[in-house]
């Protein structure tokens, strides 16, 4: 069997967005799967939109979701002698042919065509006569256009869709070049995934109207031609195509959310393929399992808040060193000090991640953790922060001052001792001691909060709370 050889081939005029993540992701995958070639090809001969930035964010998100290639990447700006060769090569055989039609000939021709009810399609004027070979103009200026049939049909033999058939009397002669001599984009692509020896192209179905003319161009050159597969595009919740009125649609937006690349790629692998009723897979069960069989036809519909659930779960099944690593640039984009050590990093993250869906939120919640500058919410001190709260609160400053083994058994033992003491119920306390060292009335386990942030904290914290509630009660 021919070994299999995909390419992923963007345009680098902006960010990596989620469909084009979605085609990389599902290349991969079957070059993977069939122990083939992944190959990266950078479409930039659109050079007033192409930028270096763009590249870079491409490579940056591919490097990311780890879609590791195996060649390239290639550009197609440093491929233009071969493309020069293939243009004169369709000449030399007929098969393509000068034009000296101007710009403002082909606009007239077009406005006639459109006022008249007609396609606006090239009328041939300068195509030669059938079997002939037309020289190149002299000192006129001149595109290329290749020589399109012009009876019958052509047929995308499609892995997904099926046949789908072209009438070749609706496809007009395309230039191939223009008349700087830069080749266009159908051309370098042909040309190029010849020269790489792709066997599979699986791209989104917007490229299918431009495959018939890319057949006709494969059989010019003789070439055999390799399968297609157009996936279904992916729709908003509108089933309108997904677009920035309905939410992030690059991939390194949702990187700089905090979504994790694992929920990224399973996310992005169910848009449009499935196996079975399996929502959840690893890298390693989707190379085995991915197959373009499984991919359906119609378009897949990206739903935020799945994307978020999946996330999530992602999240409490990574490990507290894995999660401790990857919030920390979280943690200095909001300006916080570096945390003091990894352990410790690790036991604040294990108190969070239950409850947070992204590491940017798992951070936001931590505020009161990685800083010593947090704010009373006025509602849930007026409420907790009371004359009532201030005997227990000194009794348990009391406790957790004098207990050596700072952990959680410790200090739930020294709590339970002061409700017993106290003789109230386990709110009376928590609640306004939860207010003392976080600031509001919503976090972890109150035993857990203390432990993480130490003996030292956690009396500065009560200590201050206590004063509070004292200038309060002198000022009533």
């Amino acid at each position: 069997m021919t070994e299999v050889r995909t390419r992923f081939a963007p345009s680098p005029t902006g960010y990596l967005h989620i469909g084009g993540a979605r085609t990389a992701l599902f290349n991969f995958l079957f070059a993977r799967h069939h122990g083939g070639k992944f190959i990266l090809r950078i479409e930039d001969t659109d050079r007033e939109r192409s930028t270096p930035e763009a590249i870079q964010a491409i490579m940056d998100a591919m490097k990311w979701l780890e879609l590791d290639y195996d060649e390239g990447p290639y550009y197609q700006t440093e491929r233009h002698s071969l493309y020069k060769e293939k243009i004169y090569e369709l000449l030399a055989k007929g098969m393509a042919y000068p034009c000296t039609c101007t710009a403002e000939e082909l606009n007239a021709k077009r406005q006639r065509a459109m006022k008249e009810k007609r396609k606006p399609a090239y009328d041939g004027t300068c195509r030669p006569p059938d079997g002939s070979v037309a020289p190149l103009s002299a000192g006129k200026p001149y595109t290329v256009r290749f020589r399109s049939p012009r009876n019958g049909s052509t047929v995308v033999k499609d892995v997904v869709k099926g046949n789908v058939v072209f009438d070749n009397r609706e496809l007009d002669d395309l230039i191939i070049a223009r008349s700087d001599g830069t080749p266009t984009y159908n051309f370098c692509v042909v040309v190029d995934d010849i020269d790489m020896r792709v066997t599979h192209i699986i791209r989104g179905d917007d490229h299918l109207a431009n495959t018939p003319r890319q057949i006709q161009l494969y059989e010019a050159f003789g070439h055999p031609l390799p399968q297609f597969a157009h996936v279904p595009l992916i729709l908003g919740t509108d089933k309108a195509r997904l677009s920035k009125r309905h939410g992030a649609t690059s991939v390194t937006a949702y990187r700089d959310m905090g979504y994790l690349p694992e929920a990224v790629v399973n996310y992005l692998v169910r848009l449009g393929w499935s196996h079975g009723d399996q929502e959840i897979f690893s890298r390693a069960e989707l190379i085995e399992k991915f197959s373009l069989g499984s991919v359906g036809k119609s378009a897949g519909v990206f739903n935020p808040e799945k994307f978020l659930w999946l996330n999530s779960h992602y999240l409490k099944s990574k490990s507290l060193a894995q999660l401790a690593d990857e919030v920390m640039p979280f943690i200095a984009a909001k300006g916080y000090p570096a945390p003091r050590d990894k352990p410790w990093l690790e036991k604040m993250v294990a108190t969070l991640r239950e409850r947070a869906k992204t590491l940017a939120e798992l951070v936001e919640s931590a505020h009161y953790y990685l800083t010593d500058d947090i704010s009373l919410d006025e509602k849930a001190a007026s409420k907790f922060l009371t004359p009532e709260a201030a005997e227990p609160l000194k009794s348990l400053i009391g406790r957790l001052s004098t207990l050596n083994d700072f952990d959680e058994a410790g200090i739930e033992r020294e709590f339970t001792a002061t409700l017993q003491e106290r003789g109230i119920p386990m709110g009376k306390l928590a609640q306004p001691v939860r207010v003392a060292l976080t600031g509001s009335t919503m976090s972890p386990g109150i035993h857990d909060v203390i432990a993480v942030l130490g003996k030292e904290r956690t009396l500065k914290r009560l200590q201050s709370a206590l004063q509070y509630i004292q200038k309060l009660d002198s000022a009533q």
